[in-house]
């Protein structure tokens, strides 16, 4: 039989496919079509049956699936190392006012391009992005062919960034929902309440209905710190987790960030609800918020995903050192099996994607999903020898090891070069936008 076309072939590597086996294909291939996998398996089964116009060999890496970034405000790279070493309420209290004077379309759009090429460079395919002016990152995000989860947030302040007064945002948001009809199947629309603390409950239940008439995920920050908690329960008389189960906010549609501080009644509402969570360790241990309880979560079935954060409160969107922290973290109470390699690797791909309800499209490496991926150059004193490759990812490599990055089939970065993004403009304006501030 003839080979059949395909428009990729990433051949010559160990495939760390993540799937439900955990399966890894020494001297693997994928190829790929139309920004799908066709084909998974050894490079000469592989190549004999397809045949590509281009072919990455990958010979001595690791392909892994793109790792997904389930919470981060990307266009805070114009404020990276501004709010540093402070907790989370002073954090807020210096980050909030400065955005009020900084943000616009064209500071958004800068600050995305620096943070898509940040990513890329780590292996990040796609971030799910709570952020002013959503429409200028998404445009940004598209240019540069990366996958941007993003859309209209809520947040009840005085003099918000875009100018439009919280009475004003519901029909502008609902006009926006409505216009992403027939999009991509790997994406899904968003809208960001941003938390019990910025929103009162008869807010956060219009926001909650609005998403679900229109299909969309229900991003929340939710008990980051014993503070906001504190705080919500001082404004509410009730624990931010247990006032959104008792909107009835709380469901499979719903991805919560942080939830840090959570009692055992609040996981359990968690689980009953099939509610996900998305952890951010490093941010977490730099604002001092605790550690999350996520050994409990998982023994409960909640799905959970790794993120980021803004890269003010974690100076960087390496989802890999979030792997690692995740890895580590939870084993300072005394379990070194409390959260494994495998299951932190796993966080930051198939559970991630699952956390976005998109696992039947990314997250993994099979065919019928969206050709998202990554190949880690594996020469280097630190990744040798390699006896396990998800102890290696979680303990060893870092986003420097990431030599090529592939989203939806298309190379983004080859050999370490950024193919989609003039990466020394994009600085040089972030430069002088945040030189402004």
């Amino acid at each position: 039989m003839s080979a059949q076309d395909a428009d990729l072939l990433v051949h010559g590597g160990d495939v760390l496919t993540v799937d439900a086996a955990g399966s890894v294909v020494p001297d693997g291939a994928i190829a790929v079509r139309d920004g799908e996998i066709l084909a998974v398996g050894p490079t000469a089964e592989v190549r004999a049956a397809y045949r590509a116009a281009e072919e990455i060999d990958a010979s001595g890496c690791l392909v892994l699936p793109g790792l997904v970034n389930t919470h981060t405000h990307l266009a805070m790279t114009l404020l990276r190392g501004c709010a540093d070493d402070v907790d989370l309420q002073e954090f807020l209290a210096r980050v909030i006012p400065r955005e009020a004077e900084l943000l616009s379309p064209r500071a958004v759009a800068a600050g995305v391009r620096v943070a898509v090429a940040e990513s890329v460079r780590a292996g990040v395919t796609t971030g799910l992005d709570m952020y002013w002016f959503h429409e200028a990152a998404e445009e940004a995000a598209r240019a540069a062919g990366w996958r941007l989860l993003a859309g209209p947030t809520f947040m009840d302040v005085p003099g918000p960034p875009d100018g439009r007064p919280y009475g004003d945002r519901m029909a502008w948001a609902a006009a926006d929902l409505a216009a992403r009809t027939g999009r991509a199947p790997c994406t899904r629309p968003v809208v960001f309440a941003h938390s019990a603390y910025t929103l009162d409950p008869e807010q956060l239940v219009a926001i909650s209905t609005l998403a679900r008439e229109h299909g969309a995920l229900l991003h929340v920050h939710a008990a980051e710190n014993a503070a906001e908690v504190a705080m919500v329960v001082e404004a509410h008389g009730k624990r931010p987790v247990e006032l959104l189960d008792s909107l009835g906010v709380l469901g499979p549609d719903v991805l919560l960030a942080h939830a840090v501080d959570l009692t055992d009644d609040e996981i359990t509402a968690l689980a009953r609800t099939g509610t996900s969570v998305a952890h951010c360790p490093v941010s977490n241990l730099k604002l001092g918020c605790g550690i999350a309880r996520v050994p409990e979560l998982l023994a409960a079935g909640v799905t959970v995903g790794l993120g980021t954060d803004g890269v003010v409160s974690s100076n960087t969107l390496d989802v890999l050192g979030a792997v690692r922290a995740a890895a580590l973290v939870h084993k300072a109470a005394g379990d070194p099996t409390a959260v494994g390699a495998e299951q932190a690797v796993r966080m930051a791909t198939i559970e991630a994607a699952r956390a976005l309800g998109l696992a039947s499209h990314l997250g993994s490496l099979e065919p019928g999903k969206r050709a998202d991926l990554a190949v880690l150059d594996l020469d280097g004193p630190h990744l040798t020898p390699r006896h396990d490759p998800w102890s290696m990812l979680a303990y060893a490599a870092a986003a420097a090891d990431v030599r090529d990055t592939i989203v939806d089939g298309r190379v983004l970065m080859r050999d370490r070069v950024l193919l989609t993004l003039d990466e020394a403009a994009a600085l040089r304006e972030l430069e002088a936008l945040a030189g402004r501030a």
